[in-house]
Order: C-alpha cells, then structure tokens, then sequence
C-alpha cells in the first residue's frame, strides 16, 4: 500500500528505531520505564511516585517496555531483548500477589508481555500469566448495565457504574482467552461491552465519550464526564484513537460488521480534524489557546488507520493510509527525539488536558509509534 517515496521514508525510520532501540533497551534492561526524568526512564518497578497501590508496579502502562521489546525481537531476532522482555514480565507478577492495584487496564498490561510471549515462544507460565488477568477482566463485568467497570474504589465518591472508552483497548485480552480456553465467555463479555460502548460512548458525529456512568443496579447511562479531556461534552483525542483502535480489533475478532462501521465513523471524525500541520492536539475541543498537543494520539491514530486500511475495500484504503501516514511522518520530523541525549523517542506526549504531565515523554507513545512503523512493513507483531 506504500509508494516507492514512502517505502524509502519507511526504511529509513526502521533503521532510525533499531539504531535507538539497541542501546535504550540494554541502558533500561532492568527498568519497566513510563516516562523520562532529565532524559533518563524512570522506572515504575521500583518508584511509586504518588504512593497510591495503583501506581508502582501496578502502573497500568507497565506493559508497554516489554511490549516494545517483544516488537524488537520480533523484528531483529536478537535474543537481547527477549531477555529483557522477561524481566519486565516476570516483575509484574508481584501485581497478581497485590491484587488490589489491578482493575480494567490488565490488556493493556498483559497483552504487550504475557501474550505476545505467548504467541512468539508458546511458554506455558505466560499463558497462564494471560489466563489470570482475563479472568479478572471478565469479572469486572456488570450484568445490568452491560459494562466493565472501570478502575476501583476511591475517595472520590461512588465509580461502581462508571466505565470509560480506554477498556476497548483492554477486550482482545478476552478474545484471544476464549480462542485459547475455548469457553464462549470471555468473547460474549467482551462483545457486550463493546455494544453497550456503541451506544453510550459514540456520539452520532463520531466523537466519543471518555466516562460514561451507568446505574449498576439496573442498567442505564446516568451522567457522562469529561474525564482526561478538556471538559464534559469536548473530544479528548487519545480517547477517539482508543475508541477507533478498539473497535477495529473487536471486529477483527469477531467479524461483526457494527465494530467496523463504527471504527470507521470514529476514525472520519478524527481525521476531519486533523490540523494542517498534522500535529494532534489533546482535544479536538481545547481552546486554541493555549496549544497543547498530545503526540501519543497520533502514534495509537495511526495504528488504527492502517488496521482499518488493511480489511476495507480499494477504493477506500488510500484515505486511511494517507492520514496514517502524515501522523506518523509529522511525528518523525518533529517530534522524535532520534538523539542519544534522552530515553524516549517519542515527544510532546499528554497524559490529560487539566494534569501537569503535558508535552513530555510516555511510554505507549513510543510502543504505538514503533507498532505502527512496523505495521506499514506488514510483518508486525500483532496482540490486539
């Protein structure tokens, strides 16, 4: 799907990932990194740095290192960063001893280490290290309302009903256990949650929600919330590529024509509000001043773009494969620090609209931008 200009563009950010990746991944071996201070990862295997269970090692981004590895070894063969690969995973068993800092985003840390473990070297330990966190996602699910519910108890007040458009992402977990498991279970919660998300989360212009509560007694939305975004009613952009991400996985897995429909819908919102300059703001409906952006949208953007590419008809393709493609050649020139004076290669990345972690280094930038570089190759290593 790629012209001879863009083939050559490709090469030349493979060589630029496999050149920063080698002495990143050795300088980091020991970490399960999130972000970067004064250049260096930080390391949540040993950190807590807000002194919350949740945080630490119960991170819910603490699969996205090994991730990166597994996509490194899959693409070098170099057995270095299978190794590495392991020690993250291995660390994260301490969050099954804890079991408290666990909630809805166990895919997001399971699926990047202990399936693509799996799927790569068939080791038993971490299929059963899959099965256990998809046995916890499954229990998450709340009959009445059709819904996984999102993260646990707080001070906050009462989340029992509240689920959030990130747990699209978190479903493959379940697919790939009742494709191993051969129990229809897992696939029937996971399909649920993704109807009920049509319906609550979708807007009728292909915007979405980030929180949506619903009364987990009788069903129902009851309020929805701006959550990581500018405010209640805008459009958190990394919340639209989950939902578009999500949802092509989810028909990837089921066939079930609805989830590409509304990827689909999802995705023509978004790249109608692509900027000129390419560079993807934390909300579509931010003020313009000031001009905060958030680069890991356009890494996970473009990963769904090209998974919807790869299953429409001819004459549609291109118009997913170009916005793709300027996301992530945008991200290249501007925003990828390829120098050996930081960890990360990805910059400019947000965690939410109103949180000071804004325009800095995060880790899934770099696993979603990595992933999607290797996408546009065709041999990528697939765990959604």
């Amino acid at each position: 799907m790629l012209q001879a200009s863009d083939q050559l563009w490709l090469e030349s950010v493979i060589d630029k990932i496999t050149t920063k990746m080698d002495w990143v991944s050795d300088k980091s071996r020991t970490k399960i990194p999130y972000t970067t201070i004064n250049g260096s990862h930080d390391n949540r295997m040993e950190e807590n740095p807000r002194g919350s269970i949740t945080d630490g090692i119960n991170w819910w981004t603490n699969g996205f290192w090994g991730g990166m590895m597994w996509l490194m070894y899959h693409e070098t063969g170099n057995e270095a960063y299978k190794e590495i690969a392991n020690i993250s995973e291995d660390a994260l068993d301490e969050c099954f001893r804890q079991y408290y800092g666990l909630h809805h985003d166990v895919g997001f840390m399971w699926l990047p280490t202990s399936v693509a473990n799996y799927k790569v070297t068939r080791q038993p330990e971490s299929h059963k290290r899959a099965m256990h966190a998809a046995n916890l996602l499954a229990g998450r699910f709340n009959l009445a309302g059709g819904f996984i519910r999102a993260w646990n108890d707080n001070e906050g007040g009462d989340t029992r009903g509240w689920a959030i458009v990130d747990c699209l992402m978190n479903l493959p977990l379940l697919y790939w256990a009742s494709e191993e498991s051969r129990d229809p279970r897992f696939k029937q919660i996971a399909m649920k949650h993704a109807d009920t998300a049509m319906t609550a989360f979708i807007r009728p212009d292909g915007s979405v929600n980030h929180i949506v509560e619903f009364d987990p007694f009788h069903g129902g939305v009851a309020a929805t919330y701006g959550g990581q975004g500018y405010e209640a009613g805008s459009s958190w952009t990394r919340g639209q590529t989950w939902a578009m991400y999500g949802f092509i996985s989810s028909y990837l897995h089921t066939q079930k024509e609805e989830y590409l429909h509304t990827a689909k819908r999802v995705a023509h919102y978004f790249m109608a509000n692509i900027p000129d300059n390419g560079i993807i703001p934390i909300d579509f409906r931010q003020p313009k001043e000031p001009e905060y952006e958030d680069s890991t949208a356009a890494a996970i953007a473009a990963c769904g773009l090209i998974e919807i590419a790869k299953v429409v008809g001819e004459h549609e393709k291109d118009v997913y494969m170009k916005a793709a493609l300027k996301l992530l050649k945008t991200l290249d020139q501007s925003r990828c620090d390829w120098t050996t004076d930081s960890d990360c290669i990805l910059m400019n990345g947000s965690a939410a609209y109103h949180h000071p972690e804004r325009h800095t280094a995060i880790i899934y930038g770099d696993y979603y931008f990595m992933e999607a570089i290797f996408k546009l190759k065709g041999n990528d290593l697939f765990v959604w």
